[in-house]
Order: C-alpha cells, then structure tokens, then sequence
C-alpha cells in the first residue's frame, strides 16, 4: 500500500476567474513533491462537470483533451470518501485529502467546501464560513466594522434595487460617496467587474458591469493610496508573512495588472516604515480571524498618502497560485519556498480536519423516549448515526 497522500486538485470551475484557477493549478501541480503526493487533478468545466486526469498544463497551452474525459462526482456519502465516475465500469477513486484550487463563484465561496464537509474529507482552506464571508465583500465588511477594523467607506447595492429605481440608487451613491468610486461585484475577485468611476457620467455603466456578474454590487470611495498586501498562514494560532506591495503599472491594480507579466511591480518587502509593516500584519492577523478563516488567506489593505491611514481593503481566503502571484511569494521571503508552503498547507488542512472531527454530531439524552430508534441506531441502520 502506497504510504503516499492522494490529493485531488480542483480547478477551473464557473467562475469569471475560471483561466487564473487554471493558471493557479499548473504551478502548484509542477511544485507538489511526487515522492510524497499523489497528485489527481481535476478539472471543473466553465459548465460544471468534474473530469479527472486534465492537465492545467495543457489546458493553458490550449492542449487539453478534456471533452473526452468520463466526468466523475465528489460522492457526499462519507462512507465513499471519493469520486465515483459516471462511467459504472470504472472504480471510485479513494481521496485523502482536497486542494480546492478555485478561485471565485462556486469554489471560493462555500459552497465546494459545503459538498467537502458532507464527504467528511479535509481540504486546504477555509470551511464554510469563512469562506462564503470572505468572498461576500459586503458581509466582509461589515464584520470586519464589528470587529473595529478600519475600512474605506462604501455602500452594498442590490442589483433588483437599482434596476428598479437606477436614476434615485444613483443620486444616494453621489450624495454619499464622493468621486472617484470603486464599483464591484460583491461575490468575485481579481478585480473581474470592477471599474474606476472618475464623473457621475460614469457611475451607470458601471453598475451595470458589475451586476453581470452578482446580485449585490459594493461601491467604494476611491483613495490616493499604496496597496500593500500580507499572507496569512495557519489555523488556530496563524502568523503573518512579510509585508509587500503592489504598484501597478495601469491606472489601478485591474485583471491586466495582476496577470500580465510586466504590467505591476511585486515589491517584497514593502518599503515602507517597521510600525506601518507591523500594523498591517496586526490588521491581517484580525480580518483573518474576524471571518473564521483556516489555513491560509492573504489581507489588502490600503495606505493612504495624505494621512498616513491604513484599510483593510478585502481578504482572500484562496488566493492566487501562479507564479506572479503574491501570496507564495511574500512566504518565499519569510522563509517559506513554494514547495514547503504547499507542504504546511496540507498539514493544516489535515490539522483543521482532526480538529473538526472533536465535534459531536450526534445528541442522546440519558433517557430517551425513543427506545425503538435507539435500538435502531444501535444496529447501524439511522442515517443520521455518527459516522467514523
């Protein structure tokens, strides 16, 4: 029996982030140790199917085979603790572990770590919670507010709201939120959706980009700032990664910026003075436990030129992982190569796990008024029976 850890990769998925998950995929694939890993990757199609067995690789170079893949799904029975093919002549395939390498809607957000809670199987990131807060910037902010962290002020529009009254939804932003704005879909990342509103003029058309993509729409004041990002790491007792910086070459850090080599500066460490650098790994250390976050996160926030004023802008509960991605890099320079971190990532997916698993899911009380189901329960026949 192989002593190795069979780990399923999960890319691409429906998301406007679909091609970054990809991208994301295709390094951590190539840097995951073979003398320790069994590496199943598995490919979520724009549509939603799960195929095994494609290459991020390929899929990037635009070679990939996947149509003709027999399409598997991620069993919810925590007995089967696998990917049952719909193909019948072909076995289950035993997963030890889940790496959710999806980026956005429908991977980021809870809901694939909702299916991965009832297939009782660890994976790398945030659980439920944490990770449909952390994707919901609305929400996010707001906890973040109740937990006393700064944030640029913004408004949380229903995409019904404005399509029903646009003329009105758009006096109350301007009365408000002074120009410029930042207007985004709620629910998505790496700055999909997301225009800079310079006039008034402008304000409609934006709206309408962003409710393409959610049906809550955040509005943000635009600041005169420095974007500094820092990667968090760990579970119950996380820690903070050296401080960066993102200095885009475009005119604010937009999808180009992020994943067009040459179009942004990662500067590792940020030059900025050791009181800024320890207050922005203060604020990530709070966002990351502000939302129940697990494993790992990387916080932006905001340093404002003319005062001085630090944001938390947003966390990421799974951040990119292609090789100008910030989050692997700023560990790189705390120490932490690619390799080790995807190492320690699955540690703490296995640790969160176990730690999970302490909760009871089941109630008896001393005397029952249900012998019959007791005795039920007993032979093993309760669905609702504690499992493991």
């Amino acid at each position: 029996m192989s002593s190795k850890l069979r780990v399923a990769l999960l890319f691409g998925g429906r998301s406007g982030e679909h091609e970054v998950s990809v991208a994301s995929a295709a390094s951590v694939m190539q840097a995951l140790d073979a003398r320790k890993y069994d590496v199943l990757p598995v490919y979520l199609t724009p549509q939603g199917r799960w195929l095994p067995a494609v290459s991020p690789l390929q899929l990037l170079e635009g070679r990939g085979d996947a149509p003709s893949r027999t399409a598997v799904l991620l069993s919810g029975d925590p007995q089967c603790r696998g990917l049952v093919p719909l193909d019948a002549r072909r076995e289950v395939q035993a997963v030890d572990v889940v790496f959710p390498l999806l980026h956005g809607t429908y991977g980021e957000d809870g809901t694939v770590q909702g299916l991965l809670e009832l297939a009782d199987l660890p994976y790398v990131g945030a659980g439920v919670l944490g990770s449909a807060v952390g994707m919901d910037k609305g929400v996010m902010k707001a906890l973040f507010q109740q937990a006393g962290l700064p944030v640029v002020p913004h408004l949380v529009i229903r995409r019904h709201e404005w399509e029903r009254q646009p003329r009105q939804v758009e006096e109350r932003i301007l009365d408000i939120l002074p120009l410029p704005l930042f207007v985004k879909p709620a629910n998505l990342g790496s700055s999909v959706g997301v225009t800079k509103v310079k006039q008034a003029t402008e304000l409609a058309a934006a709206l309408a980009r962003a409710a393409q993509y959610d049906r809550r729409l955040l509005v943000e004041q635009g600041l005169e700032c420095r974007e500094l990002e820092c990667g968090v790491l760990g579970n119950e007792e996380p820690m903070a990664s050296v401080v960066g910086e993102v200095v885009p070459r475009r005119e604010f850090y937009d999808y180009q910026a992020k994943y067009t080599p040459g179009l942004s500066e990662l500067r590792i460490p940020a030059p900025v003075a050791p009181e800024v650098a320890a207050a922005v790994q203060r604020l990530a250390l709070a966002a990351f436990r502000a939302i129940d976050a697990a494993g790992l996160a990387r916080v932006d926030c905001f340093l404002e030129r003319r005062s001085g004023a630090i944001y938390v802008n947003e966390i990421n509960t799974l951040p990119g992982f292609t090789t100008v991605s910030m989050y692997p890099k700023l560990w790189e320079a705390s120490g932490i190569p690619y390799a080790a971190l995807l190492d320690r990532l699955i540690e703490l997916a296995l640790e969160h796990y176990r730690e999970r698993k302490r909760c009871q899911t089941t109630y008896r009380p001393e005397s029952s008024a249900l012998p019959e189901l007791e005795a039920t329960e007993k032979e093993g026949d309760l669905p609702g029976r504690r499992l493991g």
